[in-house]
């Protein structure tokens, strides 16, 4: 049973390595970008900075 908890959690680790790991991040950004650009004057202008230093983050080769 302790192999199979371990054999798990490798799998899992190598699944959260490189492009997986900047996608979580950035989904979670882009996330709340889309909730503040709700709000008034600010919000798109903060929705588009936080939107650009996600794509930065997605360049990054992990």
């Amino acid at each position: 049973m302790k192999i199979v908890k371990l054999l798990v959690i490798l799998i899992m680790l190598t699944m959260l390595s490189g492009c997986v790991l900047t996608k979580i991040v950035t989904v979670t950004m882009r996330l709340g970008a889309a909730v503040v650009s709700v709000v008034p004057v600010v919000g798109n202008t903060a929705h588009d900075a936080i939107d650009e230093v996600a794509e930065k983050i997605d360049e990054i080769p992990i």
